[in-house]
């Protein structure tokens, strides 16, 4: 029985965390319908940004606040002075589907180059604020640790603010209309290049935050994120690319099923059950698992 919570538990930790980049990744992708490979670049770089904080300061939580500050700078950065330009110079036929992909690989790769070159190509380590050893019940210790919990909390915080923001605010009633309908938006007065370079700022700050996160367990290094940006698509695509509801439920779903898989069968097969997923999902609901109409609400 504890080996049944505790991998519930670390599935909605680890599927959290996905969320985040999941989110990210559809934040652009409602924006532009471009797939951001160039995010996990961005979250690298920006987790490198809280390496250095937390070195220099020994604070954990002011590391964070930069990382995401930086996340949405940069994010903000790459719209507006590289995908507008793109946009701008590339305005039909098939280039017109395939560029900003192309671009996105890029950028990935200039990012991991900068991180490199700044920072060297050696692993490092960003300290956890809690603890990271299993909590003790009784005389048996759950892997789920305070850090795990602490994981849970801040993605849920992030995600009610996320909720707020798009559901009560006029930002996010802009994003939406830019969206789905950029003319239409335009000619009720929103400023649809700036509503736009906004979204990309909130998913430079989302994959931030994702990277943040996951690195206190794992190791630093220019390409570590890369497996998270790969699982966070998987998630969104699970969810359903046009839902924000779809990449928490993707990202969740994910999780669990990855740690049960992990737990229960081996821990070899975890990158290969998150695709047997996608591959699952796909072939009963090829837009997701919420899609559709429900998607404009979300």
């Amino acid at each position: 029985m504890l080996k049944l919570i505790n991998t519930i538990l670390i599935g909605l930790s680890t599927g959290a965390i996905y969320s985040l980049m999941s989110i990210s990744l559809v934040l652009v992708w409602r924006s532009t319908r471009v797939v951001n490979f160039a995010q996990a670049g961005q979250a690298v770089f920006s987790t490198y940004i809280a390496y250095e904080v937390a070195l220099r300061t020994g604070n954990f939580w002011l590391a964070l606040i930069c990382a995401i500050l930086s996340g949405a700078l940069l994010g903000a950065f790459i719209d507006f002075f590289f995908m507008r330009t793109l946009f701008k110079r590339v305005t039909s036929g098939p280039i017109r589907a395939i560029a900003p992909v192309v671009a996105t690989l890029g950028l990935l790769g200039i990012l991991r180059s900068a991180v490199g070159y700044i920072w060297g190509v050696e692993v490092k380590s960003l300290p956890a604020p809690a603890s990271t050893d299993g909590i003790k019940i009784g005389s048996e210790v759950l892997p789920f640790s305070q850090f795990d919990a602490l994981v849970l909390l801040i993605v849920f915080v992030v995600l009610m603010i996320l909720t707020f923001v798009f559901q009560r605010t006029t930002l996010g009633l802009s994003l939406k209309a830019s969206a789905f309908s950029p003319e239409i938006a335009r000619l009720s007065g929103v400023r649809v290049d700036l509503t736009r370079t906004v979204g990309w700022a909130i998913a430079g700050a989302c994959g931030a935050i994702a990277g943040v996160l996951a690195t206190p367990t794992s190791l630093l290094s220019p390409n570590s994120l890369d497996i998270l940006l790969v699982l966070g698509f998987a998630a969104a695509v699970i969810g359903g690319l046009e839902s924000m509801v779809g990449a928490v439920v993707g990202g969740l779903i994910l999780g669990l099923g990855v740690t049960f898989i992990a737990n229960y069968v081996g821990s070899t097969l975890v990158f290969l059950s998150a695709f047997v997923f996608l591959i699952i999902i796909l072939l009963v609901k090829p837009a997701g698992l919420i899609s559709g109409k429900r998607s404009r609400n979300a």
